[in-house]
């Protein structure tokens, strides 16, 4: 019997490793797997290299992570807005890296890797800072940088209902880089509302199939993680 439902957080992150790459997804706080990225945290796993949106707001979620000093390196569109002050120190500091790429290359170089593509040429960016040192080649008349994929050993996403399977169903544009990401990495891990019966959800609703996740928790099943514990 397939069941990937996992009994709380914490056993769904335990296997996660120092250095991991690890994808969050998330537009800002809209879709972040706060209850995921809690547990992470109290889990312990150090250098990581993470993927986002952004580089976390205010004190909660991947803000905290950083805060924590958990992450080495963040790849990421918008590492600066009003209350990013944990990424900001961090940087400013020279504890973290930071890879700058384009929104819509974010997105297209996550779905490279969930496609099984070896690179993507793309025109975002070409002639600015961001293409120095890397292949541009023109087709049809317009100018390309060429890109690679992203490829992760972890997902940390968020969905309204998940069943057994795996199959999912998101809320409005909590949905974001979820789908995405699940298909990129090599262990998705989803955070849901709440684990429903096989055949409740619509086939034509489900965005992502459950072939592309390996574990659900169940949002109102997570145990509280102890924040801090290899601080």
């Amino acid at each position: 019997m397939i069941d990937k439902t996992v009994a709380n957080a914490d056993a769904a992150v335990a296997d996660i490793h120092d250095g991991a790459t690890v994808m969050i997804g998330g537009f800002g706080t809209a879709g972040m797997p706060d209850a995921l990225i809690d547990a992470l945290i109290a889990q312990g796993a150090r250098g990581l290299t993470i993927i986002n949106n952004n580089a976390g707001n205010g004190d909660t979620g991947l803000a905290a992570l950083i805060r924590h000093k958990r992450v080495r390196r963040v790849v990421c569109s918008f590492p600066r807005q009003a209350d990013s002050q944990h990424f900001d120190a961090a940087y400013r500091a020279g504890e973290i890296e930071l890879e700058l790429v384009p929104q819509g290359n974010l997105a297209a170089r996550i779905h490279a890797a969930g496609s099984g593509l070896g690179a993507i040429f793309t025109p975002t960016g070409y002639g600015t800072e961001l293409a120095r040192g890397k292949e541009t080649r023109e087709i049809d008349g317009r100018h390309y940088v060429l890109e690679y994929p992203l490829h992760a050993d972890f997902a940390l996403i968020k969905a309204h209902h998940g069943d057994r399977w795996g199959n999912l169903v998101y809320r409005k544009t909590a949905r974001n880089f979820g789908p995405l990401m699940a298909m990129a990495a090599r262990c998705a891990i989803v955070q849901v509302d709440a684990v429903v019966p096989l055949g409740d959800l619509d086939p034509e609703a489900v965005v992502t199939p459950g072939i592309f996740v390996q574990r659900v928790v169940a949002l109102d099943a997570t145990a509280t993680a102890t924040v801090g514990a290899r601080a």
